[in-house]
């Protein structure tokens, strides 16, 4: 991959993770021109991550964009990188982290359904837990699959000032994330009605 190709790349995520642009919709495609990238100072940055993850750019980016790192620059150094190896762990073993996450859900003692309600125009549970890091991202965007959780308590959710990026995030995200629906559904079946 050349350096325009991993730029046009990252513009095009970047433009998902923060507008109403649809990367996956659109193909990754965005409007920039060579014209554009070579005016940039940050030019480097581009051909090198392109040279250092070749094969794996567009989950590098997505890793970093999940993690609000939205500048080139930010992503090269150690924190970028710790960001993808993390991206990588929970994404080869997405089972695993939704099966410890869901027993952590169990154990925080709120009847099931109230994890996902709004009351009193707050975050609903779920959303707060992993606000809080005690479950992960991951988890969140599977249940909004399962249960559409997020467009139905939005309407009641009042908060105004951290909501709306934080729908943002788990929405834009959520094309990301590959999981068995069968699967996750049979381990919150086994965790909560043996409970």
């Amino acid at each position: 991959m050349d350096p325009f190709e991993s730029y046009k790349l990252y513009n095009a995520l970047k433009l998902h993770f923060e507008s109403g642009y649809d990367a996956v919709k659109y193909n990754f495609k965005s409007n920039v021109t060579q014209k554009s990238f070579f005016k940039r100072r940050d030019k480097y940055f581009f051909a090198k991550l392109a040279k250092k993850h070749e094969g794996d750019l567009k989950d590098y980016y997505v890793s970093n964009f999940k993690m609000g790192l939205s500048y080139i620059g930010d992503m090269m150094d150690e924190d970028g990188e710790r960001n993808y190896r993390e991206f990588k762990r929970i994404r080869e073993s997405i089972h695993r982290v939704f099966s410890i996450d869901i027993n952590r859900l169990q154990e925080a003692d709120i009847p099931f359904d109230r994890l996902f309600q709004s009351v009193d125009g707050q975050l609903p549970p779920l959303v707060k837990l992993w606000l809080q890091e005690e479950i992960s991202l991951e988890t969140v965007v599977i249940l909004n699959a399962i249960f559409g959780f997020i467009p139905r308590e939005s309407a009641t959710i009042t908060d105004t000032i951290m909501w709306p990026d934080t729908k943002r995030k788990i929405e834009k995200y959520s094309p990301f994330v590959n999981f068995s629906r069968n699967k996750c559904i049979s381990l919150l079946q086994k965790t909560f009605t043996n409970a």
